[in-house]
């Protein structure tokens, strides 16, 4: 099987980690056997028309047995470009915000199969409507959390690399500030009642993120929405506690988990929980099963069985 991934998820100097999630799946899969092949282009609208056509060319010149794009725009190229079968996986944003939104939405007529990161993305929030459940084209396939970089290691031992304070306990906000919808005022809000120092993420170096997440007392999730939540199981993974607004997968990943919340953002609520973190030196939770369970290499099992049904289709 040979499969092309056309993604416009890539990292940059803004966001380091933006599309590591891609690139692990596409690793896991070349472990199970699978042929893959990735056509990168940068985001940005300008893009969409170059990529267009280099893609058009590269699958006149190449053969793939199934085309899988990552996000909705990218899918949208993919499909411009002739891409058949085509499978896309859609990672929220790109379904939540009103103008891609709706463009994934129509795309969603056209592929093979659509694929939400979770079963929420098929169902609307608020004002903003979902993918459309389409019988036997509709499907949740999560990129998950790579375990052999997520792991515990002594709190201390993370610090020091970091060069952080051995004894100074910090909540860490693991997204970038500056994406609205992951509300880094109710972080800074939490952490100001805690007294207690907030670290954000999003632009650190993503080799070093499984040290961020293990030198924090408490991993803070406080977004308005998520696709998936993968900083919520990659917490988990570190067995590091993680308080989180009830979006993508935190409330099952964190449901009935001592030291953890799923719950909507609430000072009162959420202050006694990270107050007793910040007072241990080394808090945990017992998250690394609920982690494992949606591992990278899990997931992409689930991929390829899924391709594998697309192209048994086409064959009936």
């Amino acid at each position: 099987m040979r499969v092309l991934v056309v993604t416009n998820l890539q990292a940059d100097a803004d966001a380091p980690q933006r599309g590591r999630w891609v690139h692990d799946q596409v690793s896991e899969l070349r472990r199970l056997g699978v042929e893959m092949e990735v056509f990168s282009f940068p985001i940005g609208r300008r893009a969409y028309a170059p990529a267009t056509r280099r893609l058009r060319g590269k699958l006149r010149r190449d053969s793939f047995d199934l085309v899988h794009a990552h996000y909705g725009l990218a899918g949208l190229v993919a499909a411009a470009a002739g891409a058949k079968p085509l499978l896309v996986t859609y990672h929220g944003t790109d379904v939540r915000h009103k103008m891609v939104g709706a463009l994934s939405r129509r795309l969603a007529r056209r592929a093979a199969l659509n694929a939400g990161v979770s079963r929420e993305l098929f169902e609307p929030e608020g004002d903003r409507p979902g993918l459309p459940l389409l019988p036997g084209r509709s499907a949740v396939l999560p990129c998950g959390p790579d375990l052999r970089r997520f792991q515990p290691m002594p709190r201390g031992e993370a610090r020091k690399r970091l060069g952080l304070p051995p004894d100074e306990g910090f909540l860490f906000f693991p997204a970038n500030p500056d994406r609205p919808e992951k509300r880094h005022d109710r972080a800074a809000e939490l952490a100001r009642a805690c007294d207690a120092r907030l670290i954000t993420g999003g632009h650190n170096d993503p080799e070093a993120m499984p040290l961020w997440f293990n030198a924090a007392s408490v991993v803070l999730i406080t977004s308005d929405y998520e696709g998936f939540g993968m900083a919520t199981l990659e917490a988990l993974s570190c067995q590091v506690p993680v308080l989180s607004t009830p979006v993508g997968i935190a409330p099952f990943a964190l449901s009935g988990l001592p030291g953890c919340l799923a719950e909507p953002f609430d000072v009162a609520s959420w202050k006694p929980v990270a107050d007793d973190h910040l007072g241990h030196l080394d808090p945990r939770v017992a998250g690394a099963g609920r982690a494992a369970a949606f591992s990278a290499e899990r997931m992409a099992a689930r991929v390829r069985v899924a391709y594998e049904e697309v192209l048994g289709a086409r064959e009936d």
